[in-house]
């Protein structure tokens, strides 16, 4: 039997509020129905007062457009040096930093730390494009590279420090893992 939350394109169904409708598109998180009289809407998958009418079960190696756009977004950033968007994490949002000198005659510096988070990211960022640039130069040894990949595995080791202002672990930093 299909649930409500794994139909696939093609399937017959009864919305309480836009009555009578077929799925036309499968996103993560939602289906793209078109309804009789209320035309095009999005549909969460987990809404329950969905009502099936015919159901077309969705192919078991059918691929997300989050999951094409993922994928996708994954490869133009390996290949070029389009910057990715990368979260602060919350409890940061309009916080500042404060530099105190330690001497005591000297202000305090205060910086925005979205200011701060941006020049970490753009520094990520930048050393992934070196990685890049590295593999794909074709006039170092392969040893060469090799070098320079552990030497910079090292400086994002060094900058761990920063992966609590990241609201996703799969942002942070990684350095080289302990034996």
């Amino acid at each position: 039997m299909v649930s409500s939350d794994n139909l696939g394109i093609g399937s017959r169904v009864k919305h309480p509020d836009y009555g009578l409708g077929v799925v036309v598109n499968v996103k993560g998180t939602h289906y793209q129905i078109t309804f009789v009289e209320e035309g095009k809407k999005d549909i969460p998958r987990f809404d329950h007062t969905l009502e099936i009418i015919e159901a077309i079960e969705a192919p078991d190696d059918m691929i997300s457009s989050l999951e094409m756009e993922k994928t996708l977004m994954g490869i133009l950033r390996r290949w070029t040096e389009m910057p990715e968007h990368v979260s602060l994490g919350s409890k940061w949002t309009n916080g500042k930093m404060i530099l105190q000198p330690g001497d005591r005659t000297m202000a305090n510096k205060e910086i925005p730390i979205d200011a701060f988070f941006h020049k970490i990211v753009m520094l990520r960022d930048r050393l992934r494009v070196l990685e890049q640039r590295i593999n794909a130069h074709d006039k170092l040894s392969d040893e060469d590279k090799v070098n320079m990949q552990q030497y910079i595995t090292k400086v994002y080791g060094t900058l761990t420090t920063f992966n609590v202002l990241f609201k996703f672990p799969h942002d942070q930093f990684v350095g080289e893992k302990g034996a």
